[in-house]
């Protein structure tokens, strides 16, 4: 790696632009009742703006992975810079709907782009050691939802707006785009290796990842889709369901901090099937339990879904390294494109499951403007308060099927000799 390029500067921005990211993710997950109530909004259209974010996601990543060799990461990275600004901007000023819409959109488009350039790049920095590093820089996601639901949590406490808690965004995302600007950045690891850009593209052809791929779908399902709708699905089962958000993204902080052991002893396959049962058992005791055992869900279930992302893109980058940027991106890209399918989807049965708990011919929208404390509002409570679990049940069948296929791949990947790394061209 050239003298001039500054490693450990590079990681550290590299990590304070996902933590922009995760503070969305948040702080988005804590508002979204309060975004219902001040534009009368029904779950329905929450669960499109909040898919929106995804949408973008996959959009910018893939187009990101495409681009990224030939226009670089930096050019990327600013471009991920003008996204945030714009959407923090649009999200504080937003006046329904639409504005709501477009500025998560926006958010989405910058959240991608980061993954889109920082991926590679972390690969690029630590050829050496990809796993690993690459959940050290992941842990800033759960780590700065943690950060995001206790704005929430502690400026609720104090009466302090969401267009405030919104734009506590602002800072990080100046600082990273400042230090983005003034720093120089290596080539991907595929250029710098001479992989041709059509051997790249023919690599996505490989049986593996594209196994790796479908698996992607469910990973990124089970702790996304969770993750940020968890403060409405049991909002009426605990009177601290943002701080269960707090709890499993705790969880996920630190066991990604500790990740080098973990992978180098169970091998990234093996910490896949292992996280894809505590995943399960999490959302098992988070649907079946009240009280203080729905924090203990939390617990296993941020230990089950702590290792997928940063270890699916470390095993594909690992293992089938000629996929280069482009593989990685379309991992991440897959997973969005997923999570925003299925929160639609999942939005829109959630509704259904409420309507269904009320009185025979409520009308919905008729409960949801219901003033507190009414009779209508109770009845509403006690029908979320039965639909969040079952939300909760459907999504419990997908880290199952996973725990099977990677049960699959443990075996397969037994006895399949490990490929040679990547090495620069000439060296």
């Amino acid at each position: 790696m050239q003298s001039t390029i500054q490693r450990g500067q590079l990681f550290w921005a590299s990590c304070l632009a996902l933590l922009v990211t995760s503070l969305s993710f948040g702080i988005r997950a804590g508002i979204l009742n309060k975004l219902g109530t001040d534009f009368q909004l029904n779950a329905s259209q929450l669960g499109v703006i909040s898919a929106t974010a995804f949408w973008g996601f996959p959009l910018a990543v893939i187009i990101g992975g495409m681009v990224v060799d030939a226009i670089g990461m930096k050019r990327l990275l600013m471009l991920a810079f003008l996204f945030h600004l714009a959407g923090i901007l649009l999200t504080i000023f937003s006046t329904g709907y639409w504005t709501l819409f477009f500025s998560t959109l926006l958010i989405g488009i910058a959240n991608g782009t980061v993954e889109a350039a920082c991926n590679p790049l972390v690969t690029a920095l630590y050829p050496e050691n990809k796993t690993t590093k690459l959940n050290h820089f992941h842990l800033w996601f759960p780590g700065g939802i943690v950060v995001g639901t206790l704005i929430v949590y502690f400026f609720d406490k104090a009466a302090i707006s969401w267009q405030v808690q919104v734009g506590t965004m602002l800072l990080p995302t100046l600082v990273y785009g400042y230090l983005f600007s003034r720093l120089k950045f290596p080539v991907t690891e595929r250029v710098a290796a001479g992989v041709s850009t059509s051997e790249m593209y023919r690599s996505l052809g490989n049986p593996l990842f594209i196994f790796m791929i479908i698996c992607m779908f469910g990973t990124a399902i089970t702790e996304l889709f969770t993750g940020q709708w968890i403060d409405v699905l049991l909002r009426n089962v605990t009177d601290n369901a943002i701080l269960i958000l707090a709890v499993s993204t705790g969880v996920m902080v630190v066991g990604r901090g500790l990740a080098e052991p973990v992978v180098h002893r169970l091998s990234p396959q093996g910490v896949l099937f292992i996280s894809a049962i505590l995943a399960a058992a999490g959302i098992y005791l988070l649907g079946h339990t009240s009280g203080n055992m729905v924090f203990v869900g939390a617990l296993v279930f941020g230990m089950g879904v702590c290792y997928f992302w940063p270890t699916m893109l470390g095993f594909v980058s690992e293992n089938l390294p000629k996929t280069g940027a482009v593989g990685l991106n379309l991992m991440g890209g897959a997973g969005m494109f997923a999570v925003s399918i299925y929160m639609m989807f999942m939005g829109g049965y959630y509704d259904k499951l409420v309507a269904e708990k009320l009185p025979a011919g409520a009308i919905l929208a008729d409960y949801n403007a219901a003033p507190a404390g009414s009779p209508m509002a109770a009845a509403l409570g006690e029908a979320k308060k039965a639909a969040g679990p079952e939300v909760l049940n459907a999504t419990l069948v997908i880290p199952i099927v996973l725990a099977v296929a990677f049960a699959f791949l443990v075996i397969y990947m037994r006895g399949k000799k490990k490929p040679q790394q990547l090495t620069v061209a000439g060296a």
